[in-house]
């Protein structure tokens, strides 16, 4: 599968030396023409030739390094784009960019720790990125370190707020126990773009579990009418229903999230829906 990095990635500011050969020239400057094309195979092949050549020596063929490891994560080589970067990175530590084309690749790798060190460095060059700062708050919502999540998304908020921020910082704060601003979180997100799923289903899922099943009924029909055979929601709604006596509804939706491939829907069924007709 190939993957396109935004465009920072490629803006490489290395200082070769002087006299280098022409040739490694021609080379690079071939390799960054397939690469554009997405023929990254064959400008591995040419940044290889000129990294070769030039030994890395006196600055020279740097760039090509950084690129052939941009062209190794376009192709999912995420082993050889690491390998690549580690070596940029110890002679070129302060560039951004290559610390943030890193932590992709952790990312990719399932890193998260590597993610966060290579985040933090990239944060010291630029403290108030906003995208950063949200990439780093979903790291500590996977993680489950939600006071850190809840501190860059507030941050974030007073930055550029968007509809994923404040999706996260909603889960920060429910699992944190606040869950008024949870759900506050998760309408603002809502309102910030309507179309935007997830938080449809966060909201019915809090719903749920606070057993507030009409709270989360309105919110699921939402999600459904923006995705309508979103299994997920299906699932989430039929649980709904029965957890509120409307039994014949909500083994429909069961049924249906089950039919769908929803597998979890199961020990609903067996549980509320059995002997319940069609």
């Amino acid at each position: 599968m190939y993957r396109v990095l935004p465009f920072f990635l490629f803006a490489l500011v290395v200082c070769s030396a002087s006299a280098q050969n022409e040739k490694w020239e021609k080379w690079e400057t071939e390799a960054d023409t397939l690469s554009t094309h997405g023929q990254h195979g064959e400008a591995i092949k040419l940044y290889t030739k000129v990294i070769d050549a030039s030994g890395l020596k006196d600055g020279a063929g740097y760039s090509a390094l950084y690129k052939r490891a941009i062209a190794y994560y376009s192709i999912g080589d995420f082993g050889h784009a690491l390998a690549d970067l580690d070596r940029f990175i110890k002679s070129y530590s302060t560039f951004p960019q290559a610390r943030l084309l890193r932590a992709l690749v952790h990312k990719e790798l399932g890193n998260t720790e590597q993610q966060l060190v290579d985040l933090a460095e990239a944060l010291r060059t630029q403290p108030g990125n906003p995208a950063l700062l949200k990439w780093r708050a979903s790291i500590y919502i996977d993680g489950d370190h939600f006071e850190l999540a809840k501190k860059d998304a507030l941050l974030v908020r007073l930055l550029a707020d968007d509809a994923e921020n404040e999706m996260y910082l909603g889960v920060a704060y429910y699992n944190l126990g606040d869950i008024d601003s949870a759900f506050v979180s998760m309408n603002k997100s809502m309102e910030l773009e309507p179309t935007f799923l997830p938080p449809y289903l966060y909201a019915g899922t809090f719903g749920l579990e606070q057993e507030q099943f009409d709270v989360a009924l309105s919110y699921l029909d939402l999600a459904l009418m923006l995705d309508p055979g979103n299994t997920s929601a299906l699932l989430y709604k039929g649980i709904a229903l029965t957890g509120s006596k409307r039994m014949e509804e909500g083994c429909r939706c069961l049924r249906k999230a089950f039919y769908s491939g929803m597998d979890e829907a199961s020990d609903y069924l067996t549980e509320y829906c059995i002997g319940t007709e069609n």
